[in-house]
């Protein structure tokens, strides 16, 4: 049975916004009971804002406060070890914002002081929630597009919201830590969590801000089953958020765009004010965003997590899916110093193992495999097909097929 969660919020700024908002939103049953922000009179305000009782600025006090049953982490990268171990020591099921670590190693310890403490874990990658990402994955694992090959996953926008994510040493990364970590979880959503990626290569390069970290970067990663993902991340991007997902399957194609267009445009001379997430603009011809939270995920992802925390069950995202995702951005990294495809190391997959190359098409006619069929403007089919035996390659034209 659905059961009341009360939360403890580490963090005032815009994810724990977003979590609070969604959380308090359509008259659900969870809500924020403490806030923690290091700042009191950030936390004070956000705690008449949005209804809730206690406002702390000690980390350890608020996660271990009375009034909560559950920990969301919406704090700067290098604080969430620190966070998590509090929880454990607590006894209280936490959920963590993305990325769950700055390095694999870092989120390897997460993972185990979870797991050791038996505390309910969950990772909050809101944007394999979203309802055309949940609805397009339903239709890959109904086999609409048969054997996936490939998937693009694109994460564009000017930059991120707060100070901490530009220092290198806080975040661990530039915009692949921070956008590819989105990608990289969508990808292997589409060819499958159990497929293991094997090795990156990858570009990254700061062409635009005056920082260490990269501010764009394109990845290639390879899966054991011969599937390819391909993410674009970048700081630079002019015009909002550009959420894109393609998926290429040997049966169809899924193309999708979350935010930039959405089929909302409206006209405005500047009175209306705020627009969307990472929108540059409040005037001309705008592209605002129904419901927000919902669009990016965060409705059905809140609702998976404390589903599952009820039901006894692992939710959609664990712990163990940020450690992976973690171990791919580390080889990222070591291909763009490189310049090398590089290997995902993985101390801990649990995933399949010796996974068998995908065999693509297998049809065969009078004895030749089949390569393409295509109907041509007249009518005629036109047959592509290979000799197995001498690799041969001959044309045949049908009038029906």
């Amino acid at each position: 049975m659905a059961q009341k969660h009360n939360i403890t919020m580490l963090g005032t700024g815009l994810i724990g916004l977003f979590y609070t908002m969604t959380l308090h939103g359509q008259r659900g049953r969870d809500r924020v009971s403490c806030v923690y922000s290091r700042d009191i009179d950030r936390a004070q305000g956000f705690a008449r804002k949005w209804g809730i009782e206690h406002a702390v600025t000690d980390m350890e006090e608020a996660i271990k406060h009375s009034s909560s049953d559950v920990v969301i982490i919406g704090l700067p990268n290098h604080l969430h070890e620190e966070a998590v171990q509090i929880c454990a020591d607590a006894n209280k099921a936490v959920l963590c914002t993305k990325p769950l670590a700055r390095s694999a190693a870092e989120a390897r310890r997460i993972l185990d002081i979870v797991e050791s403490s038996g505390i309910f874990g969950g990772y909050l990658e809101d944007l394999v929630y979203t309802p055309k990402t949940l609805k397009a994955l339903e239709s890959v694992r109904r086999g609409a597009l048969g054997e996936i090959l490939w998937t693009r996953s694109r994460e564009a926008h000017s930059g991120p919201h707060s100070s901490w994510f530009w220092d290198i040493e806080q975040a661990g990364g530039g915009a692949i830590v921070d956008l590819g970590c989105h990608c990289i979880e969508i990808i292997r959503n589409f060819v499958g969590k159990d497929i293991r990626p094997i090795e990156v290569s990858c570009w990254a390069d700061t062409l635009v801000h005056p920082i260490k970290a990269e501010d764009n970067s394109i990845a290639l990663i390879r899966f054991e089953n011969g599937a390819v993902g391909q993410f674009e991340v970048s700081w630079t991007f002019r015009g909002g958020m550009d959420l894109r997902d393609e998926v290429a399957g040997t049966e169809g194609t899924i193309w999708l765009n979350h935010f930039l267009r959405t089929g909302f445009e409206m006209f405005s001379s500047g009175a209306g004010g705020y627009v969307a997430e990472k929108a540059e603009q409040e005037s001309g011809w705008l592209f605002p965003v129904g419901d927000e939270v919902h669009e990016l995920g965060y409705t059905d992802m809140f609702t998976d997590m404390f589903n599952a925390m009820d039901e006894g069950r692992e939710p959609m995202e664990t712990i163990y899916d940020g450690y992976v995702v973690n171990a791919v951005i580390d080889a990222c990294y070591r291909s763009a110093k490189s310049r090398k495809w590089e290997p995902v190391e993985l101390e801990d997959w649990r995933g399949r193992t010796g996974v068998a190359r995908m065999q693509g098409l297998k049809e065969k006619i009078d004895g030749l495999e089949l390569v393409k069929r295509e109907r041509l403007p007249n009518g005629e089919v036109k047959l592509i097909l290979k000799d197995p035996g001498t690799g041969e390659v001959t044309q045949r034209v049908v009038e029906n097929d």
